[in-house]
């Protein structure tokens, strides 16, 4: 049988290990836990990215693997907190909604509402709204746990120290002898680039838990508010880009800039802040094997629920392929 190493625990990683498995192979995968940007509580479900309205090419691929993963899963017996309930991209201007309508593919489900059509209001500041009936949310966290449990591959709680093409040591002193392996695939996201010294692009942001959902549906332009499993959410990835990864903070003015653009897509009074999640996402896609050897999937930075089931799959089936 074939072993295969996969190092990290979030949408990346648990993606690969699980179709991995599904392919056959016997799968062990390093996690220590801290994969923030795949932790998020309401992540979106969302082909049509920005203020610009760009579309990915395999948006719509990835979307409705996503959705269809999430079916699989349910059938299963797993459950995942999810909505795929349509999802509102309101614009303020013509302008604005011209650049969106340049750069949106016929084959992709959308229509623009007239006001008497909104399925949830919006403030007048808004001029137009597009409607993607095939997007959503998800809870991050659960879909990234239940991918894992559902694979059923072996997880070791920690930190990869090192690693080649097929062996990896743990940082912990104390940790399992690790065998060798016919393949090893690197998932790290912001953290884990951070402990393999790659001097990648991050970008901080936040979302804040509410006690209810602001919308029915998710709403987004500059910022998000969607519903999630425990209420409401209302976020955004906002800071400056830098170069390696950096403690997750919410400066004060950051949390003022968030909360108006969130009381600019929707009423809030009412809605009570519950906590807040604040991480980093890796930009800069990483696909494929190495010169090294060593297989890659990272850098998905905010679409990693958009496409990162869609590319996992893919390299799934590429590392099984080499090693026949």
């Amino acid at each position: 049988m074939t072993r295969i190493l996969v190092i990290g625990g979030g949408i990346a990683g648990a993606s690969v290990a699980y179709f991995l498995s599904k392919l056959g192979a016997q799968v062990t995968v390093i996690d220590a836990g801290i994969h923030a940007a795949s932790s998020v509580p309401s992540a979106l479900i969302n082909p049509v990215r920005g203020q610009s309205g760009g579309v990915d090419t395999r948006a719509l691929e990835g979307m409705r693997l996503t959705w269809e993963l999430l079916r699989e899963l349910e059938v299963a017996g797993f459950h995942v907190p999810n909505g795929q309930t349509g999802m509102l991209r309101p614009v303020p201007d013509d302008k604005s909604r011209a650049r969106f309508e340049r750069n949106l593919p016929p084959e992709l489900p959308h229509r623009w509402l007239s006001r008497g059509e909104l399925p949830v209001p919006l403030p007048p500041a808004w001029a137009h709204a597009l409607w993607l009936p095939e997007g959503g949310w998800v809870d991050g966290a659960a879909f990234t746990r239940v991918l894992l449990e559902a694979s059923g591959v072996a997880v070791i709680r920690g930190q990869a120290a090192s690693w080649t093409a097929h062996s990896a040591k743990l940082r912990e002193a104390d940790g399992p002898t690790l065998p060798t392996f016919h393949a090893v695939i690197h998932c790290g996201g912001s953290i884990g680039s951070g402990w393999a010294g790659e001097d990648r692009t991050q970008r901080l942001g936040t979302l804040l838990t509410l006690d209810r959902a602001a919308t029915d549906v998710p709403l987004s332009f500059g910022a998000y508010l969607a519903p999630s499993a425990q209420g409401g959410v209302l976020g955004a990835t906002y800071e400056t880009p830098a170069q390696g990864w950096q403690t997750p903070t919410l400066p004060l003015a950051s949390l003022g800039w968030l909360l108006g653009k969130g009381e600019a897509l929707a009423d809030l009074s009412g809605v009570n802040v519950t906590g807040r999640w604040t991480g980093s996402r890796l930009s800069g896609l990483k696909t494929g094997r190495g010169e090294d050897g060593v297989w890659h999937l990272s850098g998905l930075s905010s679409k990693g629920f958009l496409l990162g089931p869609l590319l996992a799959r893919e390299l799934a089936g590429q590392i099984v392929e080499a090693k026949k």
